[in-house]
């Protein structure tokens, strides 16, 4: 058992941070104490540390599964930057630089192994693998195992072999978005031995989440964009073609912006990707083929310009916006249109089994952006989490003015319909309830006898896309639930059963309002960011830069948006006030303490230090008076 006193004496001197983010102690002790462990936090939760961590305290190699090879040049570069030894084999390496790693790895010089699934059942690997001491194996974007992931990759599934040649390690899986079902495939699926499950919570709070009705998108997109000139964001796109149109326009518009898509050569793709990621543009326009694994930790807004496929890849992609914690925001342009050319697809697949799953999870995705209450509850709700607030306020639907209407009798009237069909035989959608309600006498209605039930035709006064809606609020609030076999059949919950006999008053959002804010809600959202002296910010903006292109690294490898601000709020002038900023080890201390803190002591001799509030945002320390 390592003491806690000895994790954190290590968090500090090679991380930089005082304490840990929620469950990060709890992971990093199971692993150590030799359990298997499933760890499931969010985007920006810290994953990485919960592996990186107990590597430093064991005696051996830890390897780390990772599917892509940008994440592992990039998580390599910033440990490496922090003084840990560590390394990554994989096809962008050249032969003789894959033979001096390998070397080296027979000496055991390195604390840490990135490579991608495939890598480890090539010829021979395996038997290499047994001779360098191998303590502990990290599997990333352990979703990608289950098919019934958002991200499915068939090599994923032959990881679980590596047991029978490395049968006493402890395996840590890790990743932020699986559903109860996708967290049990994965602990079968890689025959994880009892393992200690950690689901962090889903909730994102510095993310703001919008949805706008997709009118005239080009104009919306660069609009946007020019509202937010000098951040780096991301536009997704569902087609190449789209991808290419967007990019241009930004371009034409005088915006730095690159496209990324799976029809560009390999070359293209990594040139742009490693300009957005060492900001030398500040918008990437990509397919969902960009993004998995990118550590960018300032990208500071997410625009979908067309719907995702599901609601698992809405989150992922949504998470890469402010991993650094500070206020980022999430637009979402929607159109029934997207549904059509999605089911279009769809309706081309071979398996049915998958093309169910698919048409289930475009549904729950409409049905997310159709939504009238609380974004933020709807995510947090799919994932199986109850959010402690009835309004976030940092959502367009939570930050809408609009007053609520009381549809009491419009919920019994659905709720008794659906509870009469399902007793009548067996649940059947939202839709045929719709059908039943509004008194069709349509053949499905008809061959199943339900233009019999007393509730046949009880809601007349309201046209069927009225009863689709509210049907759609009533699942969201946790009245209805919706069957995960890819059928959709709606069931009512105890929650709606109660309401029933008690004839309880239910108040939803107006169901002729559109759930939009203005963009003006950006600015009450409850999100905060770190106050500072925004000149003195831009300036070590700009020496960060110049040190990162020097040592050919992105930005963020040298210190973080966070880090920047501390320093331009406390304006620290000693070693030991520089070490006291959050992402600030011993080991960057050494290496750039020095630089920093004279372009500080510079700028205080032109001008005056500003007082500041505290923040609560990683702002222990007393704030620097002015003397």
């Amino acid at each position: 058992m390592v003491p806690q006193t000895q994790l954190l004496q290590s968090l500090k001197a090679v991380f930089g941070y005082d304490v840990f983010r929620p469950l990060q102690s709890e992971i990093i002790e199971s692993s150590l104490d030799g359990q298997d462990v499933l760890a499931i936090l969010p985007t920006g939760g810290g994953k990485s540390l919960c592996y990186q961590l107990p590597a430093l305290q064991r005696e051996g190699l830890t390897l780390v599964v990772s599917p892509l090879i940008a994440l592992m040049k990039d998580q390599v570069d910033q440990l490496q930057a922090s003084g840990v030894a560590a390394t990554f084999l994989n096809s962008s390496v050249r032969a003789g630089e894959a033979r001096a790693r390998l070397e080296g790895l027979e000496r055991g010089e390195y604390k840490l192994l990135y490579l991608a699934p495939e890598r480890l059942f090539l010829p021979d690997f395996m038997e290499k693998v047994k001779r360098w001491k191998v303590a502990a194996l990290a599997i990333d974007e352990a979703h990608c195992i289950s098919e019934w992931g958002h991200d499915f990759r068939p090599e994923y599934r032959q990881l679980a072999t590596i047991r029978e040649h490395l049968p006493e390690i402890p395996v840590i899986a890790l990743t932020a978005t699986a559903t109860d079902r996708v967290q049990k495939d994965i602990m079968e699926q890689l025959h994880l031995k009892e393992p200690a499950r950690y689901v962090a919570s889903f909730n994102r709070p510095n993310l703001t989440y919008r949805v706008l009705p997709k009118q005239r998108p080009r104009r919306q997109v660069l609009d946007y964009v020019s509202r937010n000139r000098n951040v780096s964001g991301i536009v997704y796109c569902q087609s190449r073609k789209a991808v290419e149109d967007y990019a241009a326009a930004l371009q034409e518009a005088g915006h730095k912006a690159l496209p990324y898509h799976a029809g560009l050569s390999q070359a293209d793709r990594a040139y742009n990707q490693e300009a957005f990621i060492r900001d030398d543009v500040q918008v990437i326009c990509a397919t969902i083929a960009f993004g998995m694994g990118i550590n960018k930790p300032n990208v500071r807004y997410v625009l979908h310009a067309d719907l995702p496929k599901n609601i698992e890849s809405y989150y992922q992609e949504t998470g890469r916006a402010g991993r650094d914690g500070l206020p980022s925001e999430c637009l979402l342009l929607f159109s029934a249109g997207d549904i059509v050319k999605y089911q279009h697809f769809i309706d081309q697949m071979e398996d049915e089994q998958a093309a169910r799953i698919a048409r289930q999870q475009l549904r729950q995705m409409a049905d997310f952006a159709e939504f009238a209450n609380c974004r933020r509850s709807a995510l947090l709700r799919y994932f199986g989490e109850r959010s402690a607030e009835a309004n976030c306020g940092s959502c367009d639907n939570c930050l809408d003015d609009s007053e609520e209407a009381d549809v009491t009798i419009e919920c019994q009237k659905l709720l008794s319909c659906i509870f009469r069909i399902n007793k009548a035989g067996y649940p059947m959608g939202l839709n045929h309830a719709v059908d039943v309600l509004r008194g069709s006498e349509n053949a499905k209605v008809l061959d199943k006898g339900h233009d019999k039930l007393t509730t046949h035709g009880i809601g007349m006064e309201h046209p069927a896309d009225y009863w689709r809606v509210l049907g759609k609020q009533l699942i969201q609030a946790g009245y209805l639930s919706l069957s995960d076999d890819g059928y959709q059949t709606v069931e009512l919950t105890t929650q709606a059963l109660k309401a029933l006999k008690e004839r309880t008053a239910i108040r939803m959002k107006r169901i002729e309002t559109a759930a939009v804010a203005s963009p003006a809600a950006r600015s009450r959202s409850k999100a905060t960011g770190i106050e500072c002296d925004e000149g003195l910010f831009e300036v070590l903006r700009g020496m960060r830069k110049e040190l990162a292109d020097g040592r050919g690294v992105p930005p963020y490898v040298i210190f973080g948006d966070v880090a920047l601000r501390q320093m331009a709020r406390r304006y620290p002038r000693t070693d030991s006030e520089f070490l006291a900023i959050p992402g600030v080890g011993q080991q960057k201390l050494r290496q750039f303490g020095g630089q920093f803190i004279q372009v500080i002591e510079e700028w205080l001799a032109e001008n005056d230090p500003r007082d500041f509030e505290p923040s609560g945002f990683l702002d222990p320390a007393p704030v620097r008076k002015r003397a």
